[in-house]
């Protein structure tokens, strides 16, 4: 008995959640597919809707509140599974229910599955307290045995009293006679399963030939979203017919896949900090102090991400962050509650819509505290302190011989590093291709590679050639302890590097009595300059004897002449033993070419190493005195920005994978980037204001955000999962697709183009505390991220006119076109009208007008989060789909009430549980849908059942 009650508890399912895993689509179900596309992998195998009719209550003078509870049984089970339940519809004896009845692949159904329909009247929404009205049972064959597949049973009470009808309507979407066998015609079953024929639809690979990508079956999606919960419903048209509305949401193993990278970025990019300031050399006495002090403090926060590191690594949970842990340290990095909620509409004529939206709980540094505020005041406060540093030390500058350095040189600074880094890379390079075009006598791509060689050097000294850093310079020799020294008795023969052309090959030798290691001397402006002139030089060397060797390969017979008059003129003299000039033998270039380039290479690490130590001393001088708030500052702001790429990875590419046959979209994103409309609902009071500034600020970050799709190494999960790189200076995010879906992009983004983003927050506090604020708070951070959202969308939208034609973005039925929309939209956000929601579902309407993706959050991404994604979902099918006005409100609530928010519920109640695992009370999952109506009973709710758990525990 113990063991067949454990088997039903893991077989039993939440209520209205319906699971659609990775599971083959039983051979059983294949003859009772009756709602159509067999090929789509997100089709239910059974769908039914129910309706009732004179339902009687014991009290005749109140009608019911009434909703119906399904349960299946397939023999040989012995006992009722619970599958789903309907929408609460209040004060009627005929009620028709909007949510339908759904058996997905994973149902594992066959004909003579029982189902059994329980209608309950509730007597008490508010407190949940209901009763069943009666019950009927019907077995699947007959369903399908039906000619019009249509059922009218009767309702029977526990006392067999008819109190009642349901009708049972099986949906069936279009005539799929050549695919659907008749029950008639089962063949017999073997072992008590029927055995049919496959269909070849059902395996044929679609690629991306279907126009949207299913969460479940897509190979792409599939390895970054799971555990999708599924529910469907009809509604009814102003012109008569149904929509059917396939609801879905799903987690993602993002979650922890991508704080794991980023955080071991931070370590990467902290370490090498340490490492540049190590590299500086000796210093004197107060400047060591200085760097130490400053090299502790990176070395703290090193331990911190290792930590952190340590704890995602071994983190063995469910790919989701639930809202009572957003404060836990070990998973501060991890998005709350992020789910992608996807909506699937299919009219009669079988056009589909497919929408998404990324829900996420307010990207927010919970476990540091809001006490101090969030990031825009910590932000605000930090550069008071630098400025304040900035004129005490522009007072003390007449009395001091210290250097004080503006925000621009500091910004300045970052950029020089980020310069040299980069042309060093691609000078050695270009120089090394060189020299292998020279080994190979290729005179085209020797003019080729010197001429992009040349162009990368001359950047690169133009990089150097610039006060900023020869004065960098001056202070950093002046730090050393031999400068004191050095003042006091100059030394008759100062170390400098001198070039010598010896022989055509340009030397680089340093004189003086110390070697290039121990070159502590006071630099001035002139001798930084002879620095970077060297390269100038020894590049103009090279270029004289390419041309020289091109000269001769092109005229044998008159280059011979002129290689000899020039070596007299220049005074140089030949090698002994050396072959002439003028004789061709195989491995002339490059023996030629080789001392030069190895002069030059030299010459550029000399002149980047000086450069790089100078500014790494400068922005140490200007971290210095605010180091500790600095690092503070920083690991809070990496915190909120690590939640936000997460989301935004997730939406990237949901929406290119749904968009792959969308030119339009393609173009206009290698053209001007992806908009990422961020939708907020915190109030601008106590903890939720500081929420809002750390969001704001995680939300702007993105702005260093690019992308770049390439082609993936495998077929594997693991192989198709984002890949982070970069720093805090600008992340770049690959996306790897599958050959097929790699094939189908344009080819400017196949080259590898980068594609960036342009990010919009729009925030609008509903809940009472927004309420307190509007009374006796500030709302002016709110209205100053609306206002600067406005501009960017603006922007964005300017951007696209003058490049893109309106033919790339999507068809509505909308008779606004989108300069009137952000016109309202301006209006709106400049109105200063208290709650005013209306910003939010004119931001939502142009973000899809423009192709952009969706984010929706509030404090945990729960009631508030899913009371606007309902609400959007509503307002789609009735602005794009014509969904009856009529229904509006009975639809909303049968979202609210049984749809995929409630599982978002469900995660949340039952801790780090996943779905899956969820063995709670029937009589509690019967009010859930009720209590999540109103936050403030589920709290009530919530206490009330664990003190009846602690009684029950005591009493036993």
């Amino acid at each position: 008995m113990a063991g067949g009650r454990e088997r039903r508890e893991r077989t039993q399912r939440p209520w209205s959640v319906y699971r659609a895993n990775t599971f083959e689509l039983s051979s059983e179900m294949i003859g009772l597919a009756l709602a159509g596309n067999s090929q789509d992998p997100d089709e239910p195998v059974l769908e039914f809707s129910v309706a009732c009719t004179e339902l009687a209550t014991p009290a005749l003078e109140r009608k019911p509140n009434s909703f119906v509870a399904v349960s299946c049984t397939t023999p040989p089970q012995a006992f009722w599974t619970k599958h789903a339940q309907t929408e609460v519809i209040e004060g009627t004896s005929n009620p028709m229910f909007l949510s339908s009845i759904a058996f997905f692949q994973d149902c594992n159904i066959n004909p003579q599955t029982q189902v059994k329909l329980a209608v309950y009247d509730v007597k008490d929404r508010s407190q949940g307290t209901m009763y069943m009205l009666g019950s009927a049972l019907f077995a699947v064959k007959e369903l399908l045995q039906e000619k019009s597949h249509r059922l009218e049973l009767e309702l029977r009470s526990a006392e067999n009293q008819r109190v009642g009808k349901v009708t049972v309507t099986a949906w069936q979407m279009e005539d799929r006679a050549d695919h659907r066998m008749s029950v008639r015609s089962l063949p017999e079953s073997i072992n008590g399963r029927t055995v049919l024929p496959v269909d070849e639809s059902l395996t044929e690979s679609m690629g991306v030939r279907i126009k949207y990508a299913s969460l479940c079956k897509d190979s792409l999606l599939r390895s970054v979203f799971g555990g999708t919960m599924s529910r469907m419903y009809r509604f009814p048209t102003t012109d008569g017919k149904h929509l059917r509305v396939l609801e879905q949401m799903a987690e993602s193993v993002l979650s922890l896949n991508i704080p794991r990278q980023f955080v071991k970025l931070l370590l990467e990019e902290d370490a090498a900090r340490v490492c540049e300031l190590e590299e500086l050399g000796e210093l004197s006495p107060c400047w060591e102090n200085l760097r130490q002090q400053i090299v502790s403090q990176y070395q703290s926060i090193t331990l911190a991400y290792q930590e952190t590191l340590s704890d995602l690594s071994n983190y063995r949970g469910p790919s989701f962050k639930a809202s009572n842990l957003k404060a836990d340290k070990k998973l501060e990095f991890m998005p709350t509650n992020l789910h992608v909620q996807r909506m699937r509409v299919q009219d009669e004529l079988g056009f589909e819509h497919t929408y998404d939206v990324i829900t996420i709980g307010a990207p927010a540094a919970h476990c540091q505290g809001f006490k101090s505020g969030g990031l825009r005041k910590l932000i605000q406060k930090f550069e008071e302190a630098k400025k304040h540093i900035y004129e005490e030390g522009c007072s003390a500058l007449s009395s001091s011989q210290s250097i004080v350095y503006i925000p621009q040189d500091i910004i300045r600074a970052k950029e020089i590093i980020a310069h040299i880094n980069t042309l060093k890379t691609q000078v050695n390079y270009y120089a090394e291709r060189l020299s292998r075009a020279a080994k190979d006598r290729s005179a085209s791509g020797l003019e080729r590679t010197l001429a992009i060689l040349t162009d990368k050097t001359h950047q690169l000294v133009t990089v150097c050639d610039c006060k900023l850093l020869a004065s960098a310079i001056q202070a950093l020799n002046a730090a050393r302890p031999e400068y004191i020294a050095s003042k006091a008795s100059p030394t008759t023969e100062p170390e400098q590097v001198v070039l010598r052309n010896d022989q055509d090959t340009l030397l680089a030798k340093w004189s003086g009595r110390n070697s290039r290691s121990s070159l502590h001397v006071d630099w001035h402006e002139e001798e930084w300059e002879k620095v970077w002139v060297n390269v100038d030089k020894s590049l103009e060397c090279i270029i004289q004897r390419v041309d020289k060797l091109l000269q001769k390969e092109r005229r044998p017979s008159s280059s011979s002449l002129d290689c000899t008059q020039h070596d007299l003129q220049g005074g140089s003299s030949k090698k002994d033993g050396s072959p002439s000039a003028e004789e061709a033998y195989p491995g002339e270039w490059s023996e030629a070419l080789y001392p030069l380039l190895t002069t030059l290479t030299e010459c550029v690490a000399m002149m980047t190493d000086k450069a790089k130590k100078s500014m790494v001393f400068l922005l140490m001088q200007d971290s210095a005195p605010t180091i500790a708030m600095d690092v503070s500052l920083q690991y809070r702001r990496d915190v909120v920005f690590c939640q936000t790429l997460t989301a935004l990875i997730c939406g990237f590419i949901i929406k290119l994978r749904n968009c792959l046959r969308d030119n339009g979209f393609l173009r206009q994103l290698y053209t001007i980037g992806l908009l990422a409309q961020f939708e907020s609902l915190l109030s601008t009071y106590g903890e939720e204001l500081a929420m809002l500034e750390d969001m704001s600020i995680g939300v702007m970050d993105l702005r260093n955000v690019t992308f770049k799709v390439t082609q993936a190494t495998g077929s594997s999960a693991p192989d198709m999962l984002p890949i982070i790189t970069g720093n805090r200076d600008g992340f770049n995010v690959r996306i790897p697709l599958p050959g097929s879906m790699f094939d189908a992009l344009p080819r400017e983004i196949q080259s590898g183009m980068l594609l960036r983003v342009q990010p919009v927050h729009f925030n609008v506090g509903i809940n009472e505390q927004q309420t307190l604020a509007e009374k006796f708070g500030d709302t002016s951070l709110q209205e100053i991220i609306n206002v600067e959202s406005l501009s960017r969308l603006n922007s964005y939208y300017e951007q696209f006119k003058e490049v893109l034609p309106e033919d790339c973005l999507p068809r509505s039925r909308s008779q606004t076109c989108l300069p009137e929309l952000l016109r309202f939209l301006g209006q709106n956000v400049n109105a200063r009208k208290n709650k005013n929601v209306d910003i939010l579902w004119q931001a939502a309407e142009i973000c899809r007008r423009l192709n952009g993706v969706r984010f929706t959050s509030c404090k945990s991404a729960k009631d508030r989060t899913a009371m606007s994604v309902t609400l959007e979902q509503c307002l789609i099918l009735q602005h794009e789909h014509g969904m009856a006005p009529q229904v509006f409100t009975q639809a909303l609530d049968c979202m609210r009430s049984v749809g995929t928010r409630e599982g978002v519920i469900q995660k949340n109640l039952s801790g780090l549980l996943p779905v899956r695992d969820l063995r709670l009370d029937p009589s509690l999952m019967y009010s859930l849908p009720l209590l999540a109506l109103s936050p403030n009973l589920l709290v009530v709710w919530i206490f009330l059942s664990v003190a009846y758990f602690l009684a029950k525990v005591r009493c036993s």
